[in-house]
């Protein structure tokens, strides 16, 4: 496992953001006493805007409640009433006691009343793979490798989907087309490569293929687009400005981009949408950006990698959104 531990505070909203950007698993720690807090709704708001699969909501110190049933159902009943709002796959419940290890890594002789297994037996049997998209063939380039002038080819990591020798890719912007002549890695030639996979690509015919570029298998392609509509959450102390430029780096490849409306902020406390003409530090609302070149975009909610990007400040390179 890696661990991101996120704080919970309003002011570190983008701290958040950053650690769930690349989670598969969540666990959302709910004191027993003072149950369901601003801070777990926003959590839970934005492990659910950043579509992370699986949360766990363990609600803690149940040896300061007297290991109640009671008090368990009423925190679960309380969650999924915010919940019912939210968009997150897979929710369970767990009740624990951190400092005396019940339900952590063996199950509580205090709580016979659950017998839904331990916090450690969650995190071991979650499928993170199987939540991977399988079937849209993403390949964002990251350098070409000539070694000698008898090998060509093209590394990167496989964003979504599978691919293997003989089938037809197209190059994005491109349009350009060619045939996958062979697949390899560190430990030589593979039959396929799925999600995850850090690869390099050979073709049967030389293409025009640089950092930036992504390859897609030609009879499923992603849309190329100039306007996007996203969820921004602003990270800089400056404000969101719509009157200067910023660099907009998308799985590999960077361009210019203007922010050219602000739709609305969220609350992040009570998911309500207020009207609003700019973002400040830790806001997340809903913008509408326009890019110099256009981007080989896929919804987010069916990838993360080629749905996502970052906004860079270009005088400073430092990254003022996501």
């Amino acid at each position: 496992f890696i661990i991101a531990d996120t704080p919970g505070h309003e002011q570190y909203t983008r701290n958040m953001v950053t650690g769930a950007s690349t989670a598969d698993l969540a666990v959302e720690v709910v004191d027993a006493r003072s149950g369901v807090s601003r801070q777990t709704r926003r959590h839970a708001f934005v492990a659910s805007l950043l579509r992370i699969p699986h949360v766990i909501v363990a609600v803690n110190k149940m040896d300061l409640v007297g290991y109640s049933e009671a008090r368990f159902r009423e925190i679960v009943a309380e969650f999924e009433e915010f919940a019912a709002e939210l968009d997150i796959p897979d929710l369970t419940y767990l009740p624990i006691s951190a400092l005396k290890g019940d339900n952590v890594a063996t199950a509580s002789a205090h709580m016979p009343w659950y017998d839904g297994g331990t916090l450690l037996h969650r995190l071991e049997t979650a499928n993170p793979r199987a939540d991977r998209n399988q079937i849209d063939f993403r390949f964002p380039v990251q350098t070409v490798i000539r070694p000698h002038q008898d090998f060509r080819g093209i590394a990167g990591e496989v964003a979504s989907g599978r691919i293997r020798p003989g089938e037809e890719i197209t190059v994005l912007p491109s349009g350009q087309t060619a045939h996958v002549a062979s697949i390899v890695n560190i430990d030589g030639k593979m039959e396929e490569a799925g999600p995850g996979k850090a690869i390099v690509l050979t073709l049967d015919r030389e293409l025009d293929v640089s950092r930036g570029s992504m390859i897609v298998r030609s009879r499923n392609q992603p849309a190329m687009t100039r306007q996007l509509d996203a969820n921004l959450c602003w990270m800089d102390a400056e404000a969101l400005r719509q009157d200067r430029p910023y660099v907009l780096q998308h799985t590999t490849q960077r361009t210019q981009a203007y922010v050219s409306k602000v739709i609305y902020r969220f609350d992040v406390n009570t998911m309500h949408r207020e009207p609003a003409t700019t973002l400040t530090l830790n806001e997340i609302g809903r913008v509408e950006l326009e890019t110099a070149a256009p981007l080989p975009i896929d919804p987010y909610r069916i990838n993360r990698t080629t749905g996502g990007f970052i906004l860079l400040d270009p005088d400073t390179n430092q990254t003022v959104a996501a």
